[in-house]
């Protein structure tokens, strides 16, 4: 059913109208991850400002202005195209041109197209302005409740072949912090077993079909996982986002191992370069390992 458009629009116009939007600029749209009524008032204002829209599908994506009385010329960027498409996308830019860049769901150039757009459209000089919304990894983690230190990782989809998605479960496995997952349904069956073989007793939360009608959120460890999505078909239905949760005790052994490293990188290098070096090569938490550095650094 077609809202009132109109009004909406007005609405929208009034409460994010307010602000700059420079011409010659790519606007990088977040759209709803499911439900579309999660789209914000500011994505409407921006869809309805631009000259033209370039997206991921554009049969989704006109499916979704018209359902808010939007008409604008779209123009199909996907990952087959994006390279000679962002070209035509930057010379409508040149002519001074507002382009809004929209996926499918969520925000573009995360685990979607968009990458080489917006570099392409950075390279040639022009403004890009992001316009957020809609998170399915923060979605996720927000009803995760993991209650470890030490932030969070994304990490989307992991590869397809068997032997690389094990090595990358075990690599995750190896990692204290939390970390977002992605998958698809014909492939949740094979992470789950990789999950459970790597990380058994370690925490997840499982989200399926985020903000959409049939939405599922479970929490378990991941040695549970494979038989939680075997009880029901339904289950196994669906986009995937999946939490890691932290792991204390491995926030703790690795700030143990990361410390020799980080000591040396201190007498070398100024503290914050110190961590974030230290971090990088050691995988340990970042957080954790600056409040050790002001720790030495005090002693």
């Amino acid at each position: 059913m077609t809202i009132d458009a109109s009004l909406l629009l007005q609405a929208a116009a009034e409460a994010a109208g307010g602000q700059q939007y420079p011409a010659s600029a790519l606007y990088v749209v977040a759209t709803p991850i499911g439900n579309l009524a999660d789209i914000t008032l500011r994505a409407l204002h921006v869809l309805q400002l631009v000259d033209a829209v370039a997206c991921e599908d554009t049969r989704h994506t006109a499916a979704l202005l018209r359902h808010y009385g939007i008409e604008r010329p779209l123009l199909a960027v996907h990952e087959h195209n994006e390279r000679e498409a962002a070209q035509r996308v930057v010379e409508r830019l040149a002519a001074g041109e507002r382009v809004a860049y929209v996926s499918d769901a969520g925000t573009p150039a995360v685990s979607d197209p968009g990458a080489r757009l917006v570099a392409a459209v950075q390279q040639a000089g022009h403004a890009v302005v992001p316009v957020p919304g809609a998170s399915s990894a923060t979605a996720a983690l927000s009803a995760a409740g993991d209650v470890q230190p030490g932030g969070f990782r994304f990490v989307g989809f992991l590869p397809t072949k068997a032997r690389e998605l094990e090595q990358a479960v075990q690599d995750l496995a190896r990692r204290p912090e939390a970390q977002v997952l992605f998958e698809a349904p014909h492939r949740i069956e094979a992470l789950a077993a990789a999950l459970a073989q790597a990380a058994g007793a370690r925490r997840l939360t499982v989200c399926r079909e985020l903000t959409k009608q049939f939405e599922t959120i479970a929490t378990m460890t991941a040695a549970e996982l494979p038989a939680w999505l075997g009880t029901d078909a339904n289950r196994r239905k669906g986009e995937f986002v999946l939490v890691l949760h932290g792991q204390a005790q491995a926030a703790d052994d690795a700030l143990a191992r990361a410390e020799p490293a980080l000591r040396a990188l201190m007498e070398a290098l100024p503290l914050k370069q110190a961590v974030a070096l230290a971090a990088q090569l050691t995988g340990a938490p970042r957080n954790p390992l600056y409040e050790r550095a002001l720790q030495l650094k005090g002693e």
